[in-house]
């Protein structure tokens, strides 16, 4: 059998819950919708951690934080621990990235034999948050809620000007590999920053959404007394008392959001008419890193394991799937090893140290264990972990009450039953479960021995002279369009895809 070539699109903050089976109805996103009519379309889809890194180390490897030691934005991602990439590039494929993945530490690749853009964050462990300073706002890197009140219209930004690029050099890679000057199966993964904050969308996509009837979240935002104490810590760590957030202000965020929905709609209807144009084959698998709360009950952004912010979308076309709906929670985790499996790789010797269950499995038994979530990052003071499973989601930290929703009844988890009589014999099967699986504890200890360890080495390296980690591209100008140690019949030739047409 094949290998098929892999085509992944990634991108940033995208919340799930506006993915019950593909786009919303009411967002504009032509190709995505397109593009779920042929997937398996996953609705209850979880992050390994609501937060970049965390949450994107963890679907590179199928690994949760507390196995990675990708705790925070600002934690290295080992170069021993074996990624998808890996696992393809060993069997056979050439893996390239164009766009974020928000790696920590020297190795900018972890198993992708090339790169065409630099990360649009930073490599280093200058974002490193300090469990010994419980309550400290950093305020040159922390989300504010400036992002909320600045919310409108630009035609350009830091953010456009990055996926703009990521686009660009995915259409053109995808050409690349369409002329077959390399015959081994592909795996492309392109990998976008928005619908990430500032909220701020280019003119003829906020236009778009003028009679949006979703402009104003669906669970109003309430006192600030009245909220958990973990988003009591994000408010504080948003720095919400230094801003007057309006209704109108809230509106604008949203629309900005949405309209940038469409705007990735619009990059990725370029990538997939260009895989169609060329006629190569693909399994594409759609997925974000994490969600964004857009207001709901206050919240913005993510670091919270409420729906908006751990719920994300993921839509797989594959042949070695059937299309439609799959309401079974799942998680980002599970997607390496279902990449393994489409390309026949034998996983029995990475079982032991994975955290993900490939998709066909599940699909076939029906049902999947718990899926994991961790978080031990800025505005957390301890390590929170949850578990999803049957539409219950139960919530741990040792610094924090407990928590369980009935997300069937409950979708906007308002009703903490934790305390319920009538959910008791739940509530000790999930305890068993994350009795088993963590030891918060330890957990804890870990996470401030990294902070600390990295806290110095951040201050030292930024002393004297500074070597960046940062990924720089290589553009190799003297191998690209026409040049003297070249043959221009043979280039032109070369070049031109189809040929002879």
């Amino acid at each position: 059998m094949a290998q098929p070539n892999i085509l992944i699109i990634m991108v940033d903050q995208l919340n799930g819950t506006l993915f019950p089976d593909g786009p919303a109805e009411w967002l504009h996103a032509p190709a995505l919708k397109k593009l779920a009519e042929r997937s398996t379309r996953f609705s209850n889809a979880y992050t390994a951690s609501p937060l970049c890194a965390p949450g994107r180390a963890g679907f590179m490897s199928s690994m949760l934080p507390s196995h990675t030691g990708v705790y925070d934005n600002a934690a290295e991602f080992s170069s021993d621990i074996p990624t998808f990439a890996h696992h393809l590039r060993r069997a056979g494929y050439s893996t390239c990235l164009s766009g974020k993945m928000h790696f920590v530490g020297p190795d900018q690749l972890h198993g992708f034999e090339e790169r065409l853009t630099t990360d649009i964050y930073p490599a280093d462990f200058g974002w490193t948050p300090d469990y010994r300073k419980p309550g400290e706002r950093i305020d040159w890197w922390y989300h504010n809620m400036g992002s909320v009140t600045g919310a409108g219209i630009a035609e350009t930004s830091n953010q456009m000007e990055y996926d703009d690029e990521v686009a660009h050099f995915g259409c053109q890679k995808l050409y690349d590999l369409a002329r077959g000057k390399d015959d081994r199966p592909w795996c492309l993964t392109v990998s976008f920053t928005h619908p990430h904050d500032p909220y701020v969308a280019r003119r003829r996509f906020w236009d778009l959404y003028e009679d949006c009837p979703k402009l104003k979240p669906d669970v109003p935002a309430f006192e600030y007394d009245q909220h958990d104490q973990q988003s009591q810590r994000i408010f504080d760590a948003n720095d919400w008392r230094s801003y007057d957030i309006t209704d109108a202000h809230i509106q604008r965020a949203r629309r900005s959001y949405f309209a940038n929905i469409s705007y990735l709609d619009e990059k990725i209807g370029q990538i997939l008419d260009v895989l169609e144009d060329t006629r190569q084959e693909a399994v594409v698998v759609f997925v974000s890193d994490h969600g964004d709360m857009l207001g709901e009950r206050g919240l913005w952004f993510k670091m919270s394991m409420f729906e908006g912010s751990v719920r994300v979308p993921l839509m797989i076309s594959s042949v070695d799937l059937e299309p439609g709906l799959v309401e079974t929670p799942v998680s980002t985790l599970d997607v390496g090893p279902t990449l393994a499996a489409f390309a026949g790789i034998d996983t029995s010797e990475i079982v032991d140290w994975t955290d993900g269950i490939s998709l066909q499995k599940i699909l076939k038994v029906g049902s999947r264990p718990p899926v994991p979530i961790e978080y031990a990052a800025e505005a957390s003071i301890a390590p929170i972990v949850a578990l999803c499973a049957d539409g219950w989601k139960y919530t741990r930290c040792s610094a924090d009450p407990e928590q369980l929703f009935d997300l069937k009844s409950d979708p906007h988890e308002t009703m903490n039953l934790a305390s319920d009589d009538a959910a008791k014999s739940k509530l000790q099967e999930f305890r068993a479960l994350a009795d088993e699986r963590w030891d918060l504890e330890a957990m804890d200890k870990d996470i401030r021995a990294s902070q600390a360890r990295r806290l110095v080495v951040y201050e030292a390296l930024r002393q004297g002279g500074h070597y960046p980690w940062d990924f720089q591209p290589l553009q190799r100008a003297s191998e690209r369009y026409m040049r003297n140690h070249m043959d221009l019949n043979v280039l032109e030739e070369t070049q031109r895809f189809p040929r002879g047409e």
